[in-house]
C-alpha cells in the first residue's frame, strides 16, 4: 500500500451492533458466493454469508440468463475451446487454469442436476448445459446455501474488513439496510464474492456491483491484476438496462435515415457502434434471425424482449436505438490477483472469487461475460470456499485475535468537511463512460482524467466520516467506484501496446514484449507492477 496507509482502529466492544462468530465469512450472494458457502460448509465449516441485497436475486446472474463455458473432455473439444480465447485475450490465460475450470464447471454442473435444477433437453432427449437461467439458478443456490447449514444476512453490506495484530484477515463489520444496526462479524477466513464495478451505470443486475469487496481489499494490503481489461462496454437498447449482447449476431446496425453502417457487429465490430455513437445515433434491427432463430431467441432469453414488448416494438423488422453502457470489471477480467489454487489473495485469510477476482487467468485480456464468468463464478467459488473452510478452521482453533478496523475513506478519516456521494459518482462517471476516453484509450487523455481522479481520492480521504450507516454505504460506494477508476487507468496507462479489450490509439499494434500481467493496488499512492504468466512447456521452449 501506499506511504499514507489508513490508521486501523481496534475493534471493542463499545463498537454495538450484533456480533456473529464463523470459521468462514462469505462476502456476496451471487453464483460465486453461493458455491463458496456451500464448499466450505461441505469441509465442516461454520459459514455465514452476508450479501448487499437479497442472496437469490441482487446481481448480475439473478435477473437473467447466461451462457455457460460447459464443454465435454471427449476429443478435442476442450483444446479448441481453450485455443480460441487464449488468441482473443492476447495469450495472457494459462492453460493450467483453463483446464482446471473446464473440469470443475464440468463437475459442478452435475451437482446441478442433482439437486434438481430443470436443464432443457433436446431434440436428442439430451440435457443442453450450456447455459442457466438466472432466476431458477439463483432460488437454487439460496436453497443450496440454507440447506448446507450457512447462515444468510441479507440486505446487510459490508463496509470493512477486520484485520489482527499480524495484518490477517479475521472478519467485517457492516450494516443491516432494513433495520440500520450495525454487525460485526469474526471469522478465522473471508472470501470476497461481490462481483465486479459496473460505476452504476445501469446495466443489468449492476446496481449493486460497485466494487466494494475490491476496496476492502486494497485496504488491507491485497493486489488486483488485469485492471486495464476492464473496459467492457454491454450493448444494449438505449431505453433498456438488459445489455445481453449475443442476439446481435443477427443485427444489420443502421443510421437514422436506415443506411446500414459498414463494420459495425456485436461480436466483432463493436468500435465501429462506439466510434459512430460519438457522432450520432445507431439504429438494429435483428433482421438476419430466421424464424427458428426467432422462436429459440424467445425461450432462451425472455428477459431481453420484455423493454420491447412494453414500446410495441418488433426487434426483428423495425429499428430500434442502441447504446453501450459500460460494465467495467463484470464483463472485463480486471480483479483481485489470486496467489494458487486456492483463490488465496495476497493477504492471508482472505479470499477471493467470481467477478471480484481476475479473470485473466482463463480469458486474459478478452471478456469473460457470459459463459467464462458463469464457469469461474462457480468453479472459484468453490475452490475459494474449501481454501477459506481449510485457513478459517485453523485460525479459529489457534487463538482469539485481536480485531482491527481496517476501513479508511467515509470510516476512519478524521477530516471537517463533509461530501457529496452522489458528486463524487458523476465525477467518476464523467472519466470513465464516455467511449473516447475509455473505449478508444491514448496516453495524454488517461493521464488528464488520472490528476482528475488523484485530487478527487485527496479530498475524499482528507473528508469528514459518514454521518449514518446509510450515508456510509453510499459514501463507501462511491470511493470504491473512484479507486476502481484510478487502478484501471493507471494500469491502462503502463500498458502501452493495444492487446484483447484494452486498445492504445497511439500504440495500435501487439508487442510481444508485453506478454505479461499488469498487477496494482494502494489507495492513496496507486502502483502497478510486471507479473509473469505461467506459460506451458512447449511454450517455454519455443520463447
Amino acid at each position: 500500500m501506499g506511504a499514507r496507509d489508513f490508521e486501523r482502529q481496534l475493534l471493542s466492544g463499545a463498537d454495538g451492533g450484533t456480533r456473529h462468530e464463523a470459521d468462514v465469512l462469505v462476502i456476496g450472494g451471487g453464483p460465486a458466493g453461493a458455491w463458496a458457502a456451500v464448499s466450505a460448509a461441505a469441509r465442516g465449516a461454520r459459514v455465514l454469508l452476508a450479501d448487499k441485497g437479497f442472496c437469490g436475486t441482487s446481481g448480475a446472474t439473478a435477473p437473467s440468463g447466461t451462457g455457460l463455458w460447459h464443454v465435454p473432455a471427449e476429443g478435442t473439444a476442450r483444446e479448441e475451446a481453450k485455443a480460441s480465447r487464449f488468441a482473443m485475450g492476447g495469450q495472457l490465460a494459462e492453460h493450467a487454469w483453463m483446464d482446471r475450470v473446464l473440469e470443475q464447471t464440468w463437475t459442478n454442473v452435475e451437482t446441478l442436476k442433482e439437486w434438481g435444477y430443470p436443464f432443457p433437453v433436446d431434440d436428442q432427449g439430451a440435457l443442453r448445459c450450456t447455459s442457466l437461467q438466472g432466476p431458477e439458478y439463483m432460488r437454487l443456490m439460496r436453497k443450496r446455501v440454507k440447506a448446507a447449514g450457512a447462515r444468510i444476512l441479507d440486505h446487510s453490506p459490508v463496509l470493512e474488513l477486520l484485520v489482527d495484530e499480524h495484518g490477517t484477515v479475521c472478519g467485517a463489520t457492516g450494516v443491516n439496510r432494513q433495520s440500520g444496526e450495525s454487525w460485526v462479524a469474526r471469522a478465522g477466513a473471508v472470501v470476497i464474492a461481490t462481483g465486479g464495478c459496473a460505476f452504476l451505470s445501469r446495466a443489468l443486475g449492476c446496481n449493486v456491483l460497485t466494487g466494494d469487496g475490491q476496496l476492502m481489499a486494497a485496504e488491507v494490503g491485497a493486489a488486483l491484476s488485469g485492471m486495464e481489461f476492464s473496459n467492457a462496454y454491454g450493448l444494449g437498447p438505449a431505453f433498456s438496462s438488459v445489455t445481453k449482447s449475443l442476439f446481435y449476431n443477427w443485427a444489420t446496425f443502421y443510421t437514422a435515415d436506415g443506411v446500414a453502417i459498414e463494420g459495425a457487429g456485436s461480436s466483432k465490430g463493436r468500435g465501429v457502434i462506439a466510434q459512430t455513437l460519438q457522432a450520432q445515433p445507431v439504429y438494429a434491427c435483428l433482421d438476419r434471425a430466421d424464424a427458428q432463430i426467432r422462436a429459440w431467441m424467445r425461450t432462451a432469453q425472455p428477459n431481453f424482449f420484455v423493454s420491447f414488448d412494453r414500446q410495441g416494438i418488433d426487434p426483428f423488422t423495425q429499428h430500434f436505438p442502441v447504446t453501450l453502457r459500460l460494465e467495467g470489471t463484470v464483463r472485463g477480467t480486471g480483479g483481485l490477483h489470486l496467489i494458487d489454487d486456492s483463490c488465496a489473495t495476497t493477504v492471508a485469510g482472505l479470499y477471493a472469487a467470481g467477478d471480484a477476482a481476475t479473470r485473466e487467468l482463463i480469458c486474459g485480456g478478452f471478456t469473460g461475460g457470459g459463459s467464462h464468468n458463469a464457469a469461474w463464478a462457480l468453479s472459484s467459488g468453490f475452490w475459494a470456499g474449501a481454501g477459506a473452510a481449510d485457513f478459517g478452521r485453523d485460525a479459529r482453533a489457534r487463538s482469539q485475535r485481536t480485531a482491527l478496523r481496517a476501513g479508511g475513506v467515509a470510516l476512519a478519516t478524521r477530516g471537517a468537511q463533509a461530501w457529496d456521494s452522489q458528486a463524487v459518482v458523476r465525477a467518476v462517471q464523467a472519466e470513465v463512460f464516455p467511449y473516447e476516453r475509455n473505449w478508444f484509450r491514448e496516453g495524454d487523455a488517461l493521464r488528464d482524467s488520472l490528476a482528475r481522479l488523484d485530487a478527487l481520492w485527496e479530498r475524499l480521504r482528507q473528508g469528514a466520516p459518514a454521518a449514518s450507516a446509510a450515508d456510509a454505504v453510499r459514501a463507501r460506494e462511491a470511493a470504491a467506484m473512484l479507486a476502481t477508476s484510478r487502478w484501471m487507468y493507471r494500469s491502462a496507462l503502463q500498458r502501452t501496446e493495444t492487446r484483447g479489450m484494452h486498445r492504445r490509439r497511439e500504440h495500435s499494434a501487439i508487442d510481444p514484449s508485453q506478454r505479461h500481467r499488469l498487477l496494482s493496488g494502494g489507495l492513496d499512492e496507486v502502483w502497478v507492477r510486471r507479473h509473469a504468466v505461467q506459460r506451458r512447456a512447449e511454450e517455454e521452449v519455443a520463447a
